[in-house]
């Protein structure tokens, strides 16, 4: 299980949600998710975000067994979404006390989501200003569109921990016995990845901070080797690949292009290619598809034609990729249809509406199943993926 321990004064009052099946109902999440909150106690007492609707109840206990009677000075908003936000009007009707810490952009999404008179109770905040707790200080650093445009990540300076939002979190609830990097990173590009510019801009402001704790809304709470996870966001963010290699994506009707697609995996095996996945997008969630897209410098996509363009699971692939600003990366096509193949033109006109993408010419053309004749443009196909 994870550590939620944090230090004497701040403590953990998240909840993890194993009833999930979709999170943004979208992403499979079999080991769940976890909505994550913080309380810190000090001369004044702030807590940092309210979690799911789905997890009110036991995030109230929670956070009542926290505060052992006290009252609450301030509640930290770092973000609107509902997955983290749904129950501020609860809050607030509970704990008439307490101020709402935002800037411009969350109170006005407030009002959007909530009846709740605030008058006299909002704290506005903007990029740099601090927050006295006593001996603890709050900074709060602006992170526009990672992934909605009022976000905001805070650290605190005493013990330096950075709350980082969305930033740094991963699907699994918290006693998932799973690597980080994997589910940390289809988190982070199906959801944040569109947005690595803006990624960017954060771990440069991260970067003058001594942080020695990452505490996410989302995931573990990391405390160890931040290094790894700093670089890997740097990775992500800037859309590099994490390893040299190809993935063979295929979307296939009655396993022709699947053959087609095993074919072009053996011949790039056989050019010295070390590591070389095959992928079927109709049965492999469209997150993960996304997810291995991203891991490879390079990419061979084969599909059927299908009602005079490509088979559905291939296009839906190619646009999540293009929304998710894939780039920076080579890809080659192969197309099959048994008598009036299509599907190379589609899809090379998704991928040349993408950046920084090298499409390898010419389209590989199977007409129906591979045959001898097939293969000099296989291995065309293949040894110019590996040149």
């Amino acid at each position: 299980m994870n550590d939620t321990h944090i230090s004497d004064s701040i403590l953990y009052i998240g909840v993890s949600d194993r009833t999930l099946d979709l999170f943004e109902s979208q992403y499979k999440v079999p080991n769940g998710v976890t909505y994550n909150s913080y309380v810190i106690l000090d001369d004044k007492i702030a807590v940092l975000d309210t979690v799911d609707a789905r997890a009110s109840e036991q995030w109230f206990a929670n956070l009542e067994q926290a505060l052992a009677g006290e009252m609450v000075d301030y509640l930290v908003i770092s973000h609107m979404e509902p997955d983290h936000g749904a129950n501020i009007e609860r809050f607030a009707r509970q704990h008439p006390e307490a101020k709402l810490v935002g800037n411009a952009k969350t109170f006005g999404m407030i009002a959007q989501f909530f009846d709740l008179d605030l008058k006299d109770r909002i704290l506005e905040i903007k990029e740099g200003d601090t927050l006295s707790l006593g001996q603890h200080v709050l900074q709060f650093f602006m992170a526009p569109m990672v992934h909605w445009p009022e976000v905001m990540v805070t650290y605190e300076q005493k013990e330096k921990i950075l709350f980082s939002a969305d930033g740094f979190g991963k699907f699994g609830a918290m006693d998932a016995e799973e690597a980080w990097d994997d589910e940390a990173a289809r988190y982070y590009l199906n959801i944040v990845g569109k947005y690595g510019v803006q990624v960017q801009g954060l771990l440069k402001k991260a970067a003058n901070l001594d942080i020695q704790m990452i505490c996410p809304l989302h995931g573990p709470i990391l405390k160890e080797n931040l290094a790894h996870y700093l670089e890997k966001y740097q990775i992500w963010s800037s859309y590099e690949p994490e390893q040299k290699g190809v993935l063979v994506a295929y979307a296939s009707i009655h396993g022709n292009t699947a053959k087609a697609a095993e074919k072009l995996a053996e011949l790039l095996r056989e050019q010295g290619e070390e590591y070389v996945e095959v992928l079927d997008l109709a049965r492999t969630d469209m997150s993960l598809s996304v997810r291995k897209a991203f891991f490879y410098d390079r990419m061979i996509v084969a599909a059927a034609t299908y009602d005079g363009g490509v088979f559905p699971c291939m296009e839906e692939f190619l646009q999540h990729l293009k929304s998710k600003n894939y780039q920076k990366r080579t890809v080659g096509i192969l197309e099959n249809g048994t008598w009036a193949p299509m599907a190379g033109k589609v899809m090379k006109g998704i991928l040349e509406g993408m950046k920084e993408i090298r499409i390898l010419e010419p389209v590989v053309t199977v007409k129906s199943a591979v045959k001898e004749n097939n293969l000099d443009a296989m291995r065309t196909l293949t040894k110019a993926l590996s040149d």
